[in-house]
């Protein structure tokens, strides 16, 4: 019998960050969605005017017997630019904001420990910026982000962002993959 656990991770588009979690063995499902805002049940348009609080997440259930949740925080740091305050490249807002959303101690000490060490080495010129908070809710975005990337291959955010990032990140993280 398998034992889950959850993560929620904000890295920017939640397009990108579901493609790249979703393709990981042991990763049961990843649910497109809003968490850290005041609002209830956000849509993505509230979510998009950037008065709700909220960050465009993944929520990743995952088998831990499979795939640790130290392996996921590696892949996070990698698929986006953790020193980016309130945006990923070209998409500007709190919404895109890099967060960890823990959801016990365990993630929370496992997620600053590797933070520090990634600043300590000084993987990146400028400061980390992401947030490390207690996850409280989630909400999931309208159904049509679910699976975006392979529903929708030709939209052109796709084509420029989404699949570059993905191919990239298969190619790191090859003997994780399904």
């Amino acid at each position: 019998m398998s034992k889950v656990s959850v993560a929620t991770f904000g890295a920017g588009c939640f397009w990108c960050t579901e493609a790249c979690f979703d393709a990981l063995k042991g990763v049961v499902e990843v649910v497109p969605g809003f968490s850290g805002g005041q609002k209830e049940s956000p849509s993505y348009e509230d979510v998009c005017h950037g008065n709700t609080g909220h960050a465009e997440v993944a929520q990743i259930t995952f088998d831990i017997e499979l795939i640790s949740f130290e392996e996921l925080l590696k892949v996070f740091w990698f698929i986006h630019d953790p020193t980016q305050l309130d945006r990923q490249g070209h998409d500007i807002g709190s919404h895109y904001r890099s967060v960890i959303f823990y959801h016990s101690e365990a993630q929370e000490n496992s997620s600053r420990a590797l933070k520090n060490e990634l600043t300590a080495q000084g993987v990146w010129e400028k400061p980390i910026v992401t947030e490390l908070s207690s996850f409280d809710c989630f909400y999931p975005a309208e159904n049509y982000h679910k699976d975006y990337l392979r529903l929708n291959p030709e939209n052109m955010y796709c084509q420029a962002v989404v699949r570059p990032k993905f191919d990239k990140f298969k190619a790191v993280f090859a003997e994780l993959l399904k």
